[in-house]
């Protein structure tokens, strides 16, 4: 058995990182799907294509909150954190071979520290854009990323404003933080309130409230 595994939802300011392992005997299947990097997916596509994936496959799911990252963040590197929910799914699937999205710029130190976290021998294949080369990995980015997308709209629906899509580049996410910050004054919830951009938000409101009650 082989077992493909890959995140969506590392780098956002907003929402959570949710990683997906799929397992196949052979990918063949897969490749007549013509399963591809879920990126260059449109949303449509991944949900139409996810339920497929699911029939012709063993899959496993994990779904890290905000809250959880920020607490992981004190303690280790997300590099590290990430090998070990890789090492987490790998685990559950017990497969011969793992081919894995290498998260770490190193990918055979990435490979290294998800085979320091499994309990028993694995083949681990580890390569940057694993998702564009192998139909397992693509597969696994398509649930990953489709699961986020929901996530983010569960968010979204929670709070009761546009929340764009987490990530600091995504204006509407930044013109959010920004508004509920000047309300509250504070971090709304599922922020991932250990990122840049979110102490940098923080501070600058402050900075501003500070330069308006000297300027009075």
């Amino acid at each position: 058995m082989i077992v493909g595994v890959d995140e969506a939802g590392r780098g956002p300011v907003l929402g959570p990182l949710v990683v997906a392992g799929v397992a196949v005997e052979s990918d063949v299947a897969l490749r007549h799907m013509n399963v591809r990097d879920s990126k260059k997916l449109s949303p449509g596509k991944r949900e139409a294509m996810a339920p497929e994936i699911e029939k012709l496959a063993t899959w496993e799911l994990l779904v890290i909150p905000a809250e959880e990252i920020d607490l992981m963040r004190a303690e280790m590197s997300l590099n590290d954190f990430e090998a070990k929910l890789f090492a987490q799914l790998i685990e559950r699937l017990h497969p011969e071979t793992a081919y894995v999205d290498a998260a770490d710029v190193d990918a055979i130190e990435f490979k290294r520290c998800v085979q320091r976290e499994l309990p028993f021998a694995v083949e681990v294949v580890s390569q940057h854009n694993a998702d564009e080369l192998f139909p397992v990995v693509s597969a696994a980015s398509i649930l990953a990323k489709v699961r986020r997308d929901r996530e983010m709209r569960a968010i979204e629906a929670e709070i009761g404003d546009t929340i764009g899509s987490g990530y600091s580049s995504d204006p509407d996410t930044i013109t959010f933080l920004e508004k509920w910050i000047k309300k509250k004054g504070t971090l709304p919830p599922h922020t991932r309130t250990s990122w840049d951009t979110a102490r940098r938000l923080l501070a600058e409101s402050r900075n501003r409230k500070l330069d308006e009650f000297g300027g009075r």
